[in-house]
């Protein structure tokens, strides 16, 4: 017989008083996480078990049907066999085996381990078909996760912490799993066990059948009082679990501040705070379970022992042979053996259906815009950029930019200045197309952003931002994310034309050095110097730089601006930067204040003006000095 596997259980020991299970543990205030805090991150309550989640879980298996249908089949066999090979124990201990028949007997034991031996075949490959079916639901799960994050604008992830996702994308969708390859089919070999079980012994005697399932509405009714609060104790562990990762994922990468500022202690002491509250939900769990199933079980023990009065009393008055009486307890074995079997996969199938609830809460957030699959591409671009009365907010209610108009010719230099919180960066978000204006339009060409593919947008721009965000992989591989068909040579070429190839080639394998997470292994500099390569090589029409040259000394920034004059040659360009050095070649400067455009016009034009301008253009040169090199 096929086992199930137990129930998730992390049982934890935990010091202090205990605490109700509907609420989350308190947080010590020190730690800057408060009970509201941990109240935001909790998704809404667990259904109740809901067939509409069964079938769309299910629907992951239609294109695999033939190979789901045949793992049924095998299903359906392996249930009427384990009641057979049951039953024929008990036939051939009362039949040749009482008459004391030699030959019988022993043709009846070859029977049997040919009927053994079948049944273990046939185990063999409905084991192997439900692990091949799991992993390839798995499969098509993640990677439509995946492709429906990629396909989220930029205001998801902001609202969304890595760590949820990353839940959703591992343990969530592992549960499903287990709900697919085992949960399903073990449930189903199971009940179809007990109800040929049933079958047989209706068949071997009726009153004493009666007597059985007279016992059946007890079992259903710990099923249905245990069935709530066994799904709110798997829905709040998972939860916890969610803050566990979110809170592990910031930890790792925010792991230099933590340590600048002497936070390990302050940080542990949150992140015990939250498996605390982690493991209490578990524990939570498992006390449940561990009520459930040996009740299930000393239920099924005791009804052994009514039959054992009932059967025995009937048997002394001559009311039903001994051989009769022998077989019926094999079978009621077999009836109620699988009991705590299928309480293991109850327990599984409140966890699957816990997770599957939360993965399609994500897959059922539409983006902030509708599928662009027909939308028209962008034609090869000119670089005439148009924004008209455009309004825009990250939030509702709180707008960052307010009726710009600005219009960028084919090949100009367009450099935006401001102080810091003026809309600068947002006006380059919005260009890439990772946020759509709130009103007013923004034209390519005369292409209405909202109405034209992103993909065919985004090949035509070279984006170097402050952030300057590497993969692992090779200086060569983060450089061909530009262009994945540029060769060696044309690589060595562009970083030769930016004057950057005596840097690159400086390094421990030159363009072969491995990079490590996040740009790791590389100076600040040398990541911006990639990020400007990445952007060369992707040959685009319209360039964004936003802070391009922050991370960059002033020796460095000094070779970069006569190479960025050859990058932007003949392209239409947007520049964020608070240098003297660019802004003076800009073709036009605007300048933005609260999300307004206050001025344009060219440097010179702007400082003869004396206004809002010239005052930062003052606050620059003052900074001038602190940009040249150390002597």
């Amino acid at each position: 017989m096929s086992r199930a596997a137990d129930a998730p259980r992390r049982p934890a020991k935990a010091a202090g008083p205990a605490r109700s299970a509907a609420e989350p543990a308190p947080i010590d205030a020190r730690l800057g996480l408060s009970r509201a805090s941990l109240e935001d991150e909790r998704d809404p309550a667990h259904r109740r078990l809901d067939l509409g989640l069964v079938r769309r879980v299910l629907s992951f298996t239609r294109p695999y049907a033939r190979k789901r249908n045949a793992l049924f089949a095998l299903v359906v066999v392996r249930s009427i066999q384990l009641p057979i090979l049951t039953w024929s124990v008990g036939a051939i201990i009362s039949g040749p085996v009482a008459r004391r028949d030699a030959r019988a007997t022993l043709l009846s034991a070859l029977g049997f381990a040919a009927l053994a031996l079948f049944t273990a075949l046939v185990f063999h490959y409905r084991a192997r078909l439900a692990l091949e079916l799991g992993e390839a639901v798995v499969f098509d799960m993640r990677d439509r996760l995946q492709r429906h994050l990629l396909r989220m604008p930029m205001s998801f992830f902001v609202k969304t912490k890595v760590g949820r996702l990353i839940g959703r994308m591992t343990s969530d969708i592992d549960a499903i799993r287990v709900a697919v390859q085992d949960v399903v089919f073990v449930s189903t070999v199971q009940l179809g066990t007990m109800a040929v079980a049933m079958a047989l012994m209706a068949r071997a005697h009726w009153p004493l059948f009666l007597v059985v399932a007279a016992m059946v509405p007890v079992f259903w009714g710990l099923i249905v009082y245990f069935h709530r609060r066994l799904g709110a104790a798997h829905q709040r562990a998972q939860e916890s679990f969610s803050r566990v990762t979110a809170t592990l994922a910031e930890s790792v990468t925010g792991v230099r501040v933590t340590q600048g500022f002497v936070r390990q202690d302050i940080n542990g002491g949150l992140f015990r705070a939250l498996i605390f509250d982690h493991s209490r939900y578990n524990m939570d769990a498992a006390r449940h379970s561990a009520a459930f199933l040996p009740l299930l079980e000393f239920n099924g023990q005791l009804f052994l022992a009514v039959l054992v009065v009932v059967g025995g009393y009937q048997a002394l008055h001559g009311a039903i042979e001994l051989s009769v009486l022998v077989e019926f307890f094999f079978l009621a074995n077999l009836l109620f053996n699988p009991i705590p079997v299928l309480g293991n996969q109850y327990n599984q199938a409140l966890t699957a259906l816990a997770g599957a609830e939360r993965l399609f809460r994500v897959l059922d957030t539409e983006p902030d815009w509708p599928d662009e699959g027909g939308f028209p591409a962008l034609p090869p671009a000119r670089g005439r950029v148009v924004f008209r009365g455009v309004h825009f907010a990250y939030e509702p209610g709180k707008p960052v930019l307010h009726g710009v108009d600005l219009v960028a010719e084919p090949g100009q230099m367009i450099a935006l200045v401001g102080h810091t919180g003026s809309g600068k960066t947002s006006i380059l978000n919005l260009l890439a197309k990772l946020y759509l204006p709130t009103a007013g339009s923004i034209t390519v060409d005369g292409h209405d952003l909202a109405t034209t593919s992103s993909a065919s947008l985004r090949a035509q721009l070279g984006l170097v931002l402050q952030s300057n965000f590497l993969f692992s992989g090779t200086v060569l591989d983060n450089v061909r994310l530009g262009n994945p068909a540029a060769t060696d040579a044309e690589i060595r070429d562009a970083a030769r034309s930016l004057d950057v190839l005596d840097v690159l080639d400086a390094l421990p394998d030159g363009l072969h050095t491995e990079v490590g997470e996040r740009g790791t292994g590389l100076s600040l500099g040398q990541r911006q110097i990639v990020c400007f390569l990445r952007a060369m090589v992707a040959h685009p029409r319209i360039v964004l730089l936003d802070e391009a040259t922050s991370s960059v000394d002033a020796l460095t920034e000094a070779r970069l601006q006569a190479a960025l004059g050859r990058l932007l040659r003949g392209r239409t360009s947007f520049v964020v930067a608070h240098r003297l050095s660019t802004i003076r070649h800009a073709d036009r400067v605007v300048v933005l204040d609260h999300g307004r455009v206050v001025e344009q016009g060219t440097h010179a034009e702007l400082l003869a003006r004396g206004g809002a301008f010239a005052a930062l253009h003052r606050e620059l040169a003052n900074e001038a000095p602190a940009e040249a090199p150390a002597p």
